[in-house]
C-alpha cells in the first residue's frame, strides 16, 4: 500500500510539472517552442548522421541548446525544487522504517518442465531501505539495485552454502553494510564516484572515482566464502564481522 502510495505520488507530481511546463510554453515562451523544436531537430538530424563529424556536431549543438532552454525556464526549475524536496523526504521516510526482507520462497512449477521460477526475495527499491531479518532465513544469492537508501545484509541468521555465495549491489546514493561471521571469507570488489569503503580495520576515505578490491587470506581454499560486487555513486559500503 505505501509503495502504491508513493508511486501514485510521483506520477501526480510529473503530471502536474507537465501541464505547468505546457502552459507556460503555450502562453508565455511562445520563442520557446519553436527553439526546442529547432533543438529537438537538431538532436534527430545529428542522432542520424552520426558518426560523420556533421552529426556529432549537430547532436551535441541540439542536446546543449536543448537544455540550456529548460533550464532557462521558471516552471522547470520549480519542477526541479520539487523533485528535490520530493526525494530527500522519501530518503528521510526510508530512514525511519527500512523495509524488511521477509524469508518467502515461491516457486512455480511450468506443467512437465523441470524448469522452476523462484521468486527473488529481494526487490529494486528506489526510497526504502532494506535489511535482511533478525531471525533464521533461508540464503539466496543477492543481486540488487538501489536509488536513495540504505542497505543491510547480516549474514549471521543464514547458513551460507558451501562454495561462494555471491552478493551483488548497484547503488546511487546511501550506504550499505554487510555483516559477516568470523568464519566466513570475503572478497570485496567496490566501485564508487565518492564515498569511502570500510572492510574489518581496512578503511578507504575520501574515495574519488575509484574502484578497490580486497580479500581475505583463506579466500581461495575456504569451504564457505562470499563475494560481494557493489557500485555507487555517493555512498559508504562497510563489511564488518559479527
Amino acid at each position: 500500500m505505501f509503495r502504491q502510495q508513493k508511486t501514485d505520488h510521483a506520477a501526480w507530481l510529473a503530471m502536474i510539472a507537465i501541464i505547468l511546463f505546457l502552459a507556460e510554453l503555450l502562453l508565455f515562451q511562445h520563442g520557446e517552442v519553436f527553439f526546442l523544436l529547432f533543438a529537438i531537430g537538431c538532436i534527430y538530424i545529428g542522432r542520424k548522421r552520426m558518426p560523420k563529424l556533421s552529426g556529432v556536431i549537430l547532436f551535441w549543438f541540439g542536446l546543449i541548446s536543448f537544455v540550456i532552454s529548460l533550464a532557462s525556464m521558471v516552471t522547470f526549475r520549480i519542477s526541479l525544487f520539487f523533485i528535490l524536496v520530493y526525494i530527500i523526504w522519501q530518503y528521510m521516510q526510508s530512514k525511519k522504517a527500512p523495509v524488511q526482507i521477509q524469508p518467502i520462497m515461491v516457486e512455480r512449477k511450468h506443467g512437465t518442465s523441470s524448469l522452476l521460477e523462484r521468486k527473488p526475495r529481494w526487490k529494486n527499491s528506489f526510497f526504502s531501505s532494506q535489511k535482511t531479518p533478525e531471525h533464521v532465513y533461508e540464503w539466496e544469492d543477492i543481486n540488487i539495485q538501489g536509488g536513495i537508501s540504505d542497505v543491510v545484509i547480516d549474514l549471521s541468521y543464514t547458513m551460507l552454502p558451501k562454495g561462494e555465495a555471491v552478493i551483488v549491489i548497484r547503488h546511487l546514493i546511501g550506504n550499505v553494510q554487510i555483516l559477516v561471521p568470523y568464519e566466513v571469507e570475503v572478497r570485496l570488489h567496490h566501485s564508487v564516484i565518492y564515498g569511502s569503503a570500510i572492510v574489518f580495520e581496512r578503511k578507504e576515505a575520501n574515495l574519488w572515482n575509484e574502484t578497490v578490491c580486497f580479500q581475505t587470506k583463506g579466500y581461495e581454499e575456504a569451504e564457505q566464502k562470499v563475494k560481494i560486487l557493489t557500485s555507487m555513486i555517493i555512498g559508504t559500503i562497510e563489511v564488518k564481522h559479527v
